[in-house]
């Protein structure tokens, strides 16, 4: 259970990672919604790192 949990978050985080360089790359990169990714990102990895 606790490695598919971890799993689970890594998935999360690098789909997290992917949608931050895509929305890094488009021409007019919108600072709430990267903020926002950036914020869930970080999240998850202090989930990680205490599971």
């Amino acid at each position: 259970m606790h490695s598919a949990h971890i799993s689970a978050l890594e998935a999360k985080h690098a789909k997290l990672d992917h949608r931050i360089a895509t929305e890094s790359q488009r021409p007019l990169p919108d600072p709430l919604t990267l903020a926002e990714l950036k914020k869930q990102k970080l999240k998850i990895k202090e989930e990680m790192s205490a599971a």
